[in-house]
């Protein structure tokens, strides 16, 4: 997408700058979920559109962006017990935009031989990945969307050996995956493909135990979604759980996120998270 810069100034030029690393197939004037969470997590990657739906939700919702931190904060206490674990090759499918504390960081800070590969269907997402990790042999992202198993697989083996295990992360993803997409059946292929000693990290939004006012909130959000470019797909705590469906899951279980092993106290919020082991 050519851009003229020359006599751009002010906010004209901020714009102009970001549709610089914009690949040309990205419609910036419709919400994407991935720069919508970006912008929760104090990223750079997101656009008007981006920030107007997600201003949008912090009204409904003020704490949104605190949730968004938790998450982050639970896949860091995840990733770094894999690595302690032995785990050294990670597979973070719907991984969005990298802002601070991504899988690779959090892993090669532990062991610079972790290998990493992102998947994302968010184009935005793999260009600026792929620039970021230019200089890093053991980590690359895929365009690709996490719901097509032997597209997302094919990609990964120019990076992950299928023969030792690997930690599969799907961070608030699932939850933009309906039912009508058997969102079971694909993590189900994800996990057939590499052997015993593999791990699931899933955190998943739920309404368990809302009140009648907290589900009319919940409700609005879900109709800012609908405009974005993957709509939110609530789940139970049973249906969660159904996802680990044969694997040993780690201790505490299928817990809120803030309750999965904490290393500070952290306000709850609604999403589930668990980590599993394939035995």
């Amino acid at each position: 997408m050519p851009v003229d810069t020359r006599a751009a100034t002010g906010e004209d030029a901020r714009v102009m700058e970001e549709l610089k690393w914009v690949p040309s197939t990205v419609d910036v004037t419709r919400p994407s979920v991935a720069r919508m969470y970006d912008y929760y997590l104090g990223g750079s990657h997101n656009f008007e559109a981006d920030r107007a739906a997600a201003k949008q939700v912090e009204q409904i919702y003020p704490s949104v962006a605190q949730g968004a931190q938790a998450n982050r904060s639970f896949l860091r206490r995840a990733v770094r017990h894999l690595v302690a674990e032995g785990v050294d090759q990670f597979l973070d499918l719907g991984s969005g935009i990298p802002t601070v504390g991504n899988v690779h960081e959090i892993a090669q800070h532990d062991n610079p031989n972790a290998r990493v590969v992102y998947v994302d269907f968010e184009p935005v997402a793999v260009s600026h990945s792929n620039a970021l990790l230019a200089d890093n042999p053991n980590a690359t992202a895929v365009l690709a969307d996490l719901r097509s198993p032997a597209a997302v697989l094919a990609g990964a083996r120019e990076v992950l050996d299928f023969d030792r295990p690997v930690a599969v992360l799907i961070v608030a993803a699932l939850h933009f995956v309906p039912d009508s997409d058997d969102p079971y059946g694909s993590v189900a292929e994800y996990l057939a493909a590499f052997p015993s000693g593999s791990y699931l990290v899933i955190t998943h939004g739920t309404q368990d135990g809302i009140t009648a006012e907290e589900k009319a909130m919940a409700d609005r959000i879900m109709q800012v979604y609908r405009n974005a470019d993957n709509q939110l797909t609530m789940r139970s705590h049973a249906e969660v759980t159904r996802f680990f469906d044969g694997m040993e899951i780690l201790e505490p279980g299928v817990v809120l996120v803030n309750d999965w092993r904490p290393d500070a106290y952290e306000d709850p919020t609604g999403v589930y998270g668990a980590v599993a082991r394939k035995p």
